[in-house]
């Protein structure tokens, strides 16, 4: 197997879980590699939506975002109507131009708190990047570089505390692990309360080049 189109396949025989949309998550600590995945899962979903949680946390409101993602995008996309919300420019620190997000079949939610527990009723399935946070802040800051330091060091208290308090991994389906070349998915934590898991005990998939 060369791609995620098994993977694919799976999440769209899920039931809808959000008016016609069945949301997949993909959560994990910051610097994961949440959207490296997310983009190679949406291209094998036929170029399925995803919503970036950068682009609606905010220097402000790390993870006090639930609300604003409730109004903007979860009540559209229940309705089956298109949703319609103002991504947060990090540099300007000001939100920029509205962007639609349809409701299609398959719609991704990636970021830190993507499987948080006020979101996880709206989900089809949650997918948990599984690297450690020591290790996975330390790819991310060697990818922001020194001049990003201090705002690593107010972010990884805050995505700590968050993880602490509302943790994702014990309540995944599934976990993806980064191979040298590829992705292994295993069960998660998740299914053992009877959740209707997408995947196979071990199952080892390449990415979409």
């Amino acid at each position: 197997m060369n791609d995620l189109s098994l993977l694919a396949r799976r999440l769209r025989t899920l039931a809808p879980s959000c008016g016609p949309v069945r949301l997949i998550a993909v959560d994990g600590h910051a610097g994961s590699g949440k959207s490296t995945f997310a983009a190679r899962l949406a291209a094998a979903l036929g170029d399925a939506p995803v919503l970036h949680l950068d682009d609606v946390a905010t220097h402000d409101s790390f993870f006090t975002w639930v609300d604003r993602l409730r109004e903007q995008v979860l009540v559209p996309l229940e309705r089956g109507e298109c949703a319609r919300y103002a991504p947060y420019d990090w540099t300007a620190r000001d939100f920029g131009a509205p962007r639609d997000l349809e409701p299609a079949p398959v719609v991704l939610i990636e970021g830190v708190g993507a499987g948080r527990r006020a979101l996880r009723p709206y989900l089809a399935r949650l997918l948990w990047m599984d690297l450690p946070a020591a290790r996975s802040w330390e790819r991310g800051r060697r990818r922001d570089g020194p001049a990003l330091s201090e705002f690593w060091d107010g972010w990884t208290a805050a995505e700590a505390e968050h993880f602490s308090a509302d943790p994702s991994r014990s309540h995944a389906d599934t976990l993806v692990r980064q191979l040298p070349v590829g992705y292994e998915l295993l069960e998660g934590p998740g299914t053992a309360a009877g959740t209707n898991h997408s995947v196979t005990d071990r199952e080892r998939v390449a990415p979409s080049y």
